[in-house]
């Protein structure tokens, strides 16, 4: 079922957001897109923007803040992790090579999260769920439907994710060099070295949205203004394409041969 009414169990992919220079004008697209609705939320969570599908929170926008001293932070979508205690789970990502790139932060009743980086270099989140779960609408038309780490040391990732969040690896029939993330042996992403990608890739997580039909929503996207980086394909999951928004946020759209509730 698409629908979750319950806790994530602690490893799971629980929410996505991004991070974006013009907020509203992310609204409006990915709204467009996806079949969204949201608006620039209230003052005290910084404007942050819950997106809902058919009335229940499927994803969040955010406006990014420029550090005094920095550069604005870049426009990308950060897959967070469920934990049950955000403070103990970041001692153990800087005790097994990671950093803590944002330490937990309380937001209102909601929820505590922060955000850190693993030993290769990608940046994921955390939530510690209390009044708000994550995503409550997952792995149908316009939700969120899979993550994907993308590494430069799988093994090294694999190792890292295991002993802070209790992540396991195991092998994908019939593709090789692709690995299930799986928490009690449930597969929850995916995993796979940069060998396919272009020189330079960065380590990073992949979120995937959920459509119709992959070939008339990569159409949508560019009367939209945005870039299709891979364009339609067939594999065993479904029929995908990675693209990237206006502002180059990237991510990829599949219409999956079968779903299952995460």
């Amino acid at each position: 079922m698409p629908d979750v009414n319950s806790p994530y169990q602690p490893g799971t992919p629980c929410w996505v957001d991004l991070m974006v220079t013009d907020q509203q004008a992310a609204l409006d697209f990915y709204c467009g897109l996806f079949g969204w609705e949201g608006e620039v939320g209230l003052p005290e969570t910084g404007g942050y923007a819950v997106c809902t599908l058919n009335g229940k929170p499927v994803a969040g926008i955010a406006a990014a803040s420029s550090p005094e001293d920095g550069p604005t932070r870049p426009t990308l979508w950060t897959t967070y992790l469920a934990t049950s205690d955000a403070d103990a789970t970041e001692k153990r990502i800087a005790d097994n090579g990671g950093s803590v790139v944002m330490p937990g932060v309380d937001v209102l009743t909601l929820g505590r999260m922060s955000l850190a980086a693993d030993p290769t270099g990608a940046v994921f989140g955390l939530w510690q769920a209390r009044d708000f779960l994550g995503a409550q609408v997952v792995n149908e038309a316009g939700a969120f439907i899979w993550s994907e780490l993308n590494s430069s040391d799988p093994d090294a990732a694999a190792l890292f994710y295991a002993n802070v969040v209790g992540i396991t690896r195991a092998p994908v029939d019939g593709e090789d060099g692709y690995f299930a993330l799986q928490v009690d042996k449930r597969t929850v992403a995916g995993m796979q070295g940069l060998d396919k990608m272009p020189p330079g890739t960065p380590s990073h997580w992949l979120t995937y949205f959920a459509v119709d039909d992959t070939d008339s929503t990569i159409q949508a996207l560019i009367r939209a203004g945005g870039n299709v980086l891979r364009p339609p394909f067939d594999m065993t999951a479904g029929r995908m394409a990675v693209v990237q928004d206006p502002q180059g946020g990237k991510f990829a759209i599949i219409t999956p041969s079968s779903t299952e509730s995460r």
